[in-house]
Formats: structure tokens, C-alpha cells, sequence
């Protein structure tokens, strides 16, 4: 009887109570428990998410079922733009312009995004049999608890991610100095149309904390047969916002969105100064030109040739499997140095990279799939480093493979990394500097030496 009482008065709480707690089943604790539980590995903080499907909660609570989940699921949308958009490092207006290219990604191939979408189905499936009951807030008091809650669930949402804040929705504040790969390598002043120059931009190549790591970073693409050819100078830079954020970084020389050259042309960018000096300029991506809108904007900033993945697959390069599934990176330096060696006129040639989106998948097509004969330690304790370094290294030993023989024209390079690589938990990206990326900058020697004489004199 001891027992049996207090569930006896338990099953007989008053109907208002019973409609609170069930509001708050609704509201605060389905659409936000898959995250809460990603506190244990990382993640980046969203109380406007919080708060914002709280506030949802609260205008709905006296609908009838079918609003109710419509409002549900659509606080699920938005929470979950929040949540990608922080990882990634886009702006919201970016995800959602990039949601029309979904067609061409292919999450299924990462079990992340498998785990995710059961987890999905899985709330929507419990809020569908919950909503059905009333969450009404009948009482004034009851509004008070439901609007505390949820601030205090943001509030708490946004202290358990505080200390991974930092690498997340990075973007500059107004004034913010700018820096870049191209101004620190000097790179512009020696575009003087006697060397061809070469951009690579490495997607998530970011700046690893531990010294001997980044040295090894910094080695895959500057190997001994490239150093006896060429000077490598290696540094920084900051980074802001996602890739398109680094290409405007690198090519515009500022903080910028893409959007700002999407319907005119831009002369003070790189490609379009370097075309006045007589440079033919090309920008190459291992992915589809849509995506982004590059094939709109790459013109309006001076390029004067594009080629995305359609043309490198009609010249020989494999497909690569991934999130975004797109042309071998391995397979595009081989290009990049027939194109040079044809060349009539100084070339200015800029290179995006694709494969190493993350999640970087273990694949015997993009030759992952034993990343401990690569490194067994570094498989063993960061396995997803090791499938991402183990792609730069397949990239390094192709660029070698070509700048390094005796026919290659004379190029100055500069390879530098777009962000962080965006994983997404504490162990995997506090491996990288939250706010810088590298870049090196290979100069032919035969080049170093005419600098240093021109210096003299």
C-alpha cells in the first residue's frame, strides 16, 4: 500500500499538469535531445535554437494536432540549419541556397549522416504520438514555467559548448585586419608574366597544433624531390566562414561573401588583375560548377576559362566517391601540368579540391580503406585525420610527380587550406588551430635566385 499510493496519486495529477509536462516532452526535450546528447563529443552551441522552438511551442500549444506538427517540424528544419551552418562554418542564407544542389550529394555514403537520419525519424515518430495529447498551457503560471525552462535550456545548451565555441560560425567582425595566404607569400608581386602561377586550394587543410604533425602537413606537398627544385617558404593565415569565404579571401583579398560579385565584376580581384598583366587565367574544381554558383561568379572576377568536374572526367581523371562525390583530386595535377606544358602565354591557374570534404569515407576508389599502412598510431587514435592527411598526401605526391620533372615550365605555387576541417567532435578538432590555416609557397630556385640578384643590384 506504501507503494501503491504514490502512484496512485501520480496517475492522478491534475489535467493542466499533465498538459505542462507533456509541452514540455514537446517542445524542449524531443527536438533538442540528439543534440544534448553530442555534448559528450562536441558540437557548437545553439540556444537561439532553443529558444527558438520554445517560442514555437508556446504560440502553438492550443492548436490542433495537424499545426502543431507542422510547427514541429518545421522547428526542426530551422534548428537544423542552425546546427550545419555552425559546423561548416556557412551563413544561413548560404546553406539555404545550397539545398537546390542536394541532388548531387550523396549522404547515405557516411554512416554520420545514416546515424543522424534514423535519429531523425526517430523524434519525428515520438512527436507524432505526443503531440496528439494536449499541451496546453492553461494557467499564466504554466506560460511562466514553460518560457523559464526553455531559457534555462538555452542557457545551458550554450555554457556545455562553450569551450568549442571557438571554431564554430567564425565570421569577422566589422574592421576586422584582414590577412591572406596570396599577401603574405608575396605572391602577387611575383606574378610579372614570367613564371606561370599556380593557386591549389585545399578543402579542409587546416593548421594542426602539434608541431610535428604540421611539419608533416607541410612535407606531403613539399617533398624531397620538389624541395631539390624548388624554395618552400611556409606560413598562415586566419580564416573566416566556409570555402567560398576562402576563395573570396584568397582571390578578392577580403572578407567577403561570394555574393558580392554574383551579378558584376570585380577588377581588384587576383584573376582579373593578373589578366591585365597578359595571364591567361583558369579555375579548376573537382566538383560540379553549379554548386555555389561558381560557373556565375568565377567570370566576374576574371577568370577566363572554367573547368569543373564534367571536363577533368572527359580528360581522364576517375571518379571519387564521398559526401560530395566528384573528380580524383589525385588525377587533376597530371592535367594541370599538360595544360602548363601547352601553354602559349604566362598562365594563372587556380585549383579547388574536393575529396577532402569531411566525412572522408574509408574507400578502396579513393584508397582510404588502410589508412593504418599509412599511419597506424595516428588510424588508431584519430582515424578521421588519418583518412583526411592520408588524401593530402595522394594529392602531394601527384603534384610532385609533376612539378618536379625536368619539362615542367617554371611556376610559382601557393597551396594554402580553405578552414578547419569541420569535424565534428572535441577529439578530432582540437587536433587543429580553431581560426588559422597554412599555406606554402614552392619557388622555383632558378626564380629565388633571380630575386635575390635583382635585390643585390
Amino acid at each position: 500500500m506504501e507503494i501503491a499510493l504514490p502512484r496512485s496519486m501520480w496517475r492522478e495529477r491534475p489535467e493542466g499538469v499533465r498538459s505542462l509536462e507533456n509541452w514540455l516532452v514537446c517542445w524542449i526535450l524531443l527536438p533538442n535531445l540528439g543534440y544534448w546528447l553530442l555534448w559528450i563529443v562536441g558540437g557548437p552551441p545553439r540556444p537561439q535554437a532553443v529558444l527558438l522552438t520554445g517560442l514555437i511551442g508556446i504560440l502553438v500549444h492550443r492548436a490542433p494536432f495537424a499545426v502543431k506538427l507542422g510547427a514541429f517540424l518545421t522547428a526542426m528544419t530551422v534548428s537544423a540549419l542552425f546546427f550545419v551552418s555552425a559546423l561548416f562554418n556557412l551563413s544561413i542564407l548560404s546553406l539555404v541556397h545550397a539545398l537546390q544542389f542536394a541532388a548531387e550529394l550523396n549522404p547515405s555514403a557516411s554512416i554520420e549522416y545514416v546515424v543522424c537520419a534514423v535519429a531523425v525519424a526517430a523524434t519525428i515518430a515520438a512527436a507524432w504520438r505526443q503531440l496528439r495529447r494536449s499541451t496546453r498551457l492553461a494557467e499564466p503560471t504554466r506560460f511562466v514555467v514553460a518560457a523559464v525552462i526553455t531559457i534555462i535550456a538555452a542557457s545551458v545548451d550554450n555554457a556545455m559548448a562553450q569551450g568549442d565555441r571557438g571554431s564554430y560560425k567564425r565570421t569577422p567582425e566589422a574592421g576586422a585586419p584582414f590577412t591572406s595566404a596570396v599577401g603574405g607569400s608575396g605572391l602577387d608581386r611575383l606574378a610579372t608574366g614570367e613564371r606561370h602561377v599556380l593557386v591549389i586550394m585545399v578543402e579542409a587543410m587546416g593548421q594542426p597544433v602539434d608541431p610535428a604533425l604540421r611539419q608533416r602537413l607541410v612535407d606531403m606537398w613539399a617533398t624531397p624531390a620538389v624541395r631539390a627544385r624548388y624554395e618552400v617558404v611556409t606560413g598562415d593565415t586566419l580564416f573566416y566562414g566556409s570555402t567560398t569565404n576562402g576563395e573570396m579571401r584568397e582571390l578578392c583579398g577580403r572578407w567577403a561573401e561570394y555574393d558580392e560579385v554574383m551579378e558584376q565584376d570585380d577588377p581588384t580581384c587576383l584573376p582579373a588583375r593578373l589578366a591585365q598583366r597578359g595571364y591567361h587565367s583558369q579555375a579548376w574544381h573537382s566538383f560540379n560548377g553549379g554548386f555555389f554558383d561558381r560557373h556565375v561568379w568565377y567570370p566576374h572576377i576574371g577568370f577566363d576559362e572554367m573547368r569543373f568536374s564534367p571536363e577533368l572526367y572527359r580528360d581522364g581523371a576517375e571518379r571519387c566517391p564521398g559526401v560530395f562525390p566528384g573528380a580524383c583530386d589525385r588525377d587533376v595535377p597530371r592535367q594541370i601540368g599538360a595544360t602548363l606544358r601547352q601553354a602559349r602565354q604566362p598562365q594563372f591557374l587556380y585549383w579547388l579540391t574536393v575529396n577532402s570534404h569531411l566525412p572522408v569515407l574509408r574507400s578502396e576508389r579513393l584508397q582510404t580503406e588502410h589508412c593504418a599502412e599509412f599511419d597506424a598510431t595516428l588510424d588508431r587514435e584519430f582515424p578521421m585525420t588519418c583518412r583526411l592527411l592520408q588524401l593530402f598526401d595522394q594529392s602531394g605526391r601527384a603534384l610532385a610527380q609533376e612539378i618536379a620533372a625536368a619539362d615542367f615550365p617554371a611556376t610559382d605555387i601557393l597551396i594554402v587550406g580553405d578552414h578547419i576541417p569541420p569535424f565534428f567532435d572535441r577529439h578530432h578538432r582540437t587536433q587543429f588551430e580553431p581560426d588559422r590555416v597554412p599555406w606554402i609557397l614552392l619557388r622555383p630556385r632558378q626564380r629565388a635566385a633571380d630575386l635575390h640578384l635583382a635585390a643585390a643590384r
